[in-house]
């Protein structure tokens, strides 16, 4: 009897060898797991699919069975598809370079970096499977970059590489970015650059820049680059600033014109500017991790952490613009601040969940709103607080 309850014992122990390590990745035992070691080389290899994703997110938990049933279709030799996970809590530099915002973010890479499909369909086993054939099945023509047209082609930043970057910028005032194209913020920022190139190119005082670091790395260590993407402020050939300030294309235009007031000369455009006559502001103030501490140091003010992928911020958006029109002749500002832009701010603030709703009284923070978000409601709570700032 007792030889039959040690065979037992060891049957037990045997069959829980095989169970745990299965359960202790409830993401996925047949999903490929990367990091950033091993991120970029795969996808350089082969096509992916990808699951960006975070233990605590619920709707990942979710998905997780089905991603396995997706990867044990497509994880083997006769596959040309890789269907992968990457933890964002562990690999979090190489999410934000994916540009991921929120869990999951589904990618989809066709033996690029910056060659990708995000999928936004059903996240059953069938749609998911049925996207992915359509992405293996893409022709060559889907990817084919359309030409330039002639009037756009001078419009853009100059491109430095190693072999020009000196003969370039030893004469006249530049601004420069250094990147790289496999960086999140990179990305980003490549079209306020290039809307920021098209806004100085009549002009002979100042050359608007760039610079891959990943095919120019020369200069880019000479240069001291050690972040993506740099900016910076060069004249005759002579380091003068690296810009830190926001990213916005009237941000950087100003920063711009400005560095040329320094120089004695006039704003780029300037002369052509003519303000309206009935100038009417937004009525709901930007801020930025820059000009956050600055506004919020005076009065009240009543301010909305959000992120631009957010369903709820979405909703509130429309409200809140209507909120700011109500008090925009009271004293008391109503701001925003995009928490994937500026994480610094929203990061001092605890800023876990979007949107968040905090009012601040000559910089303190006094209380974060959890009501109802309707336009009365909202007044009613800024109400409260301006009763006292009235008196």
């Amino acid at each position: 009897m007792a030889l039959s309850y040690f065979h037992v014992v060891c049957l037990m122990l045997s069959v829980l060898s095989f169970i745990l390590p299965a359960e202790s990745d409830d993401h996925g035992a047949d999903v490929v797991n990367y990091d950033r070691d091993t991120f970029q080389s795969a996808i350089t290899d082969q096509k992916h699919f990808v699951m960006f994703f975070a233990p605590w997110c619920g709707h990942c938990k979710r998905l997780a069975p089905t991603w396995n049933e997706l990867a044990k279709i497509y994880n083997n030799e006769e596959s040309s598809v890789t269907i992968a996970k990457v933890d964002c809590t562990i690999e979090t530099a190489l999410c934000s370079d994916q540009d991921v915002t929120g869990y999951p973010t589904l990618k989809f890479y066709h033996k690029s970096l910056d060659d990708f499909v995000r999928y936004k369909g059903n996240r059953d086993l069938d749609s998911l499977q049925k996207f992915v054939e359509e992405q293996v099945d893409r022709t060559v023509k889907d990817t084919i970059v359309p030409p330039v047209p002639e009037e756009d082609k001078d419009q853009g930043p100059t491109e430095l590489t190693d072999e020009t970057f000196s003969s370039v910028i030893k004469q006249g005032t530049h601004f420069v970015k250094f990147f790289a194209p496999w960086c999140g913020h990179c990305k980003h920022l490549a079209p306020t650059w290039d809307d920021l190139a098209k806004s100085f190119a009549g002009s002979k005082k100042v050359t608007i820049a760039k610079v891959d670091c990943t095919s120019s790395k020369t200069v880019c260590t000479d240069m001291g680059v050690s972040g993506y993407p740099t900016l910076t402020w060069f004249q005759d050939g002579e380091k003068v600033e690296q810009y830190t300030g926001g990213r916005t294309h009237e941000e950087l235009k100003n920063f711009v014109n400005n560095k040329l007031k320094e120089l004695g000369e006039a704003s780029f455009g300037q002369e052509e500017e003519k303000v309206p006559e009935n100038l009417v502001e937004e009525p709901v103030r930007d801020l930025t991790d820059e000009s956050f501490e600055s506004v919020v140091a005076e009065g009240l003010t009543f301010v909305k952490f959000f992120a631009p992928w957010c369903s709820h911020c979405q909703r509130l958006a429309p409200t809140w613009e209507e909120l700011g029109a109500a008090y925009s002749e009271k004293p008391v500002t109503i701001a925003k601040v995009d928490c994937t832009q500026h994480k610094a701010v929203c990061d001092s603030q605890n800023i876990h969940g979007y949107p968040s709703l905090l009012i601040f009284q000559n910089g303190v923070r006094l209380e974060e709103y959890n009501g109802p978000r309707s336009l009365e409601d909202l007044k009613k709570f800024v109400d409260k607080f301006l009763a006292h700032v009235e008196l």
